[in-house]
Formats: C-alpha cells, structure tokens, sequence
C-alpha cells in the first residue's frame, strides 16, 4: 500500500513564510545573543522551574531537564515549518533541517560567542524537537489525504 502526500496549497506556503521570519529571528536572538536566557532574564527560570516543582508537584523537574525540555519544544517548529517550506518531492529532507541548523548554531556558539557553552547535549535535544515537529507536519499532512477519493465529476455523464 503506497500514499501520496496531497499538494501543498499557496496559502499554506504564505502563512508558513509569514511565521517562519519572526519564529527565525526569535531563534537568533535565543541561541546567538552573546548572554544565555538565564542570564539575560534572571529569576525567570527560577519562576517557572518553582511555579512546575511546587504548584504542578513535578518534584523531579531539575534546571537542567527544564534546559531538555526547552531545547526540544524551541525547535518543534522549526521540524514543521522545513516539512511545510519544502517541495513535496524533497520533503524527507525536513527531516534534516533542524540537526543541520542546530549544528549550525553550536558551531557559532562555540567559534564566536565565548559566554555561551555550545554542547552536543543541545543538537541532540534541538534534533530531536526539529524531528518531532517534521513527523508531526506528516502525520496531519498524511491524514488530509481522503481514504477514498471522489471521482471527480464530468460535464459529459448521463
């Protein structure tokens, strides 16, 4: 049994676009501003680390499974938006977009921004974020796709 991904729509396109340039640009200024969030914003972690130990009883959630956690639901949208940006006939390379440009962004890290800690750690789970978002854009694509097309109607029937 084979499948075939439905035609992406213009409108589809557009509005992938529209949100891809400020979602990028937030990302620059997440990953490539000289100063991590933790310290750029200090005490905001802090807030939300208490606010899920304490009011959510997630007890276990450490600072450092937050940073996972985090890393991973950040590049969601990058695996979505490269599996909605692609052609149709190259679209497994979404998969690839976000290990790519995450590696990217730690090379950067680590060659030009001496306050920042550039880390395998951050790929993995950067990776596996972008990856998530990519099969989850397949999934929803997949399922567009009626089980049963209609034919389509013709002027010349009885």
């Amino acid at each position: 049994m084979s499948f075939s991904l439905p035609p992406q729509r213009p409108v589809t396109r557009r509005v992938a676009v529209a949100i891809s340039i400020p979602f990028l640009v937030f990302l620059a200024v997440l990953t490539l501003s000289p100063r991590p969030v933790e310290e750029s914003a200090p005490g905001l972690l802090d807030a939300v680390l208490r606010t899920l130990q304490d009011g959510w009883g997630w007890s276990w959630l450490t600072f450092d499974a937050l940073e996972v956690i985090a890393n991973i639901a950040v590049f969601i949208p990058v695996g979505c938006l490269a599996f909605v940006l692609l052609p149709r006939r190259v679209w497994p390379l979404a998969f690839a977009v976000g290990p790519l440009l995450s590696s990217a962004i730690e090379l950067a890290q680590a060659a030009r921004l001496p306050e920042r800690t550039a880390s395998l750690a951050d790929v993995l789970a950067n990776s596996t974020g972008a990856t998530l978002g990519a099969a989850l854009a397949l999934i929803v694509t997949a399922l567009a796709v009626p089980e049963h097309p209609m034919p389509s109607p013709t002027l010349d029937a009885p």
